[in-house]
């Protein structure tokens, strides 16, 4: 399998072989349950959809009800497409599980979540601007502007990309390369070495 849907516990440390303390992630990767297979003679790819987080009935819409029926599995919460063609390993209900993606060699995984979101903030946090500077020569109420945008008669606008106030947070992010340093199957918890986008208890999808 090259990835799986996963939730984000939290962080924590472990000592290292070289006796350094390691900033870690710990992420609950998996079970999913295979509800679509996607091949190119129906559809013009091929995918498999993985599910994860069992829900109820009463919090999933009529379509979707059907949708899982269909594979013969209870409800969940998120569901992600892979593209690749594993219509002769797998079929409908099947479970992918931790071990499924990070088999025996895999040192590094790509981890994609949504980032924590920050609302409108002003250019020097979203952007790291150092604001006007000084209080001196009338500079009493500029501290954290962003200061001049543009020319004034010519082109008599802001070109588009400036960098500006607006809203921080909330995208995709992908982190490449973090290293794993620990695989619990048991439990389904991989841990990574480092940070990863998005708040506790977050979905994040796992590419190895």
């Amino acid at each position: 399998m090259p990835g799986l849907i996963g939730k984000k516990i939290g962080m924590t440390s472990v000592f290292g072989a070289d006796g350094k303390n390691i900033p870690c992630t710990v992420i609950e990767a998996g079970p999913c349950v295979v509800t679509q297979l996607r091949t190119v003679e129906k559809d013009g790819y091929a995918a498999v959809q993985l599910a994860y987080d069992e829900i109820t009935e009463k919090h999933t819409s009529k379509p979707l009800q059907g949708h899982f029926k269909k594979a013969g599995t209870n409800p969940m919460r998120k569901l992600v497409e892979f593209e690749a063609d594993f219509a002769q390993e797998l079929k409908l209900g099947d479970t992918v599980s931790l071990s499924d993606v990070i088999v025996e060699g895999v040192e590094f995984v790509d981890v994609v979540g949504t980032s924590k979101g920050k609302g409108f903030q002003g250019v020097v946090k979203r952007h790291g601007f150092a604001g006007v500077g000084g209080q001196t020569h009338g500079q009493h109420n500029r501290l954290r502007h962003p200061g001049s945008m543009g020319a004034s008669s010519w082109p008599s606008r802001v070109f588009p990309g400036m960098r500006m106030a607006g809203h921080m947070g909330n995208e995709r992010v992908k982190v490449f390369n973090l290293k794993v340093v620990k695989v619990i199957p048991e439990n389904n918890l991989l841990v990574v070495k480092g940070s990863v986008p998005g708040a506790k208890g977050s979905y994040v999808i796992l590419e190895a």
